[in-house]
């Protein structure tokens, strides 16, 4: 059985309003290619120009990917899964379709730790805008502090549980980390389960 490596980056596709894209390599490949296709991944994904209303649609990538890669595939994603259908069971029928059709799901979880989790405002107004949308909310941090906490952590939670129910490895990767602390204590737990 040959063993597929598939990169996933979740929203790079809906940035750009074309076809969902995905990178695979065989393990036989040398690391400087894959390092070439994602570097051109990155350089497709910041050619988006002056755009802002950009539509993520994780759930809807991640079911075509399901169909159209190899059984049995390496599926690693990086994504904050946030999805604009605001429906959370869409994303998580379309991990659960990973795994049904056989493919192993590492999820590395990318967020802002301290600004989209833990919501580490200054007690002052603030000017939220979202980056999909474009639409603005003027705030003060304080006031919605609580229930943007309450709503973030149910779903934080639900796609640990989610994640831990399909068997699919979630790691945690706060953007102000560099890779070595995201990847190596990963790399080095998958070793001593081989």
């Amino acid at each position: 059985m040959k063993l597929w490596v598939t990169a996933i980056l979740c929203g790079i596709a809906a940035a750009q309003n074309t076809t969902h894209q995905h990178a695979t390599a065989s393990p036989s490949i040398p690391l400087q290619p894959l390092a070439q296709q994602v570097r051109q991944l990155e350089e497709a994904m910041n050619s988006g120009g002056a755009e802002v209303h950009r539509k993520t649609a994780a759930a809807e990538s991640l079911h075509q990917i399901a169909e159209t890669i190899h059984k049995r595939s390496l599926v690693i994603i990086f994504s904050d899964m946030m999805d604009n259908t605001g429906d959370t069971n869409d994303l998580f029928n379309a991990l659960q379709h990973l795994k049904y059709n056989k493919h192993e799901v590492i999820l590395f979880h990318v967020n802002d730790k301290k600004l989209e989790l833990d919501f580490k405002f200054d007690n002052r107004p603030y000017q939220f805008i979202d980056v999909e949308t474009g639409e603005k909310v003027k705030v003060h941090s304080n006031q919605v502090r609580d229930i943007y906490l309450e709503k973030m952590n149910k779903f934080h939670h639900e796609l640990k549980i989610r994640c831990a129910q399909y068997k699919i490895d979630f790691i945690e990767a706060d953007i102000h980390e560099g890779y070595q602390q995201v990847l190596m204590p990963y790399l080095i737990k998958r070793q001593k389960m081989n």
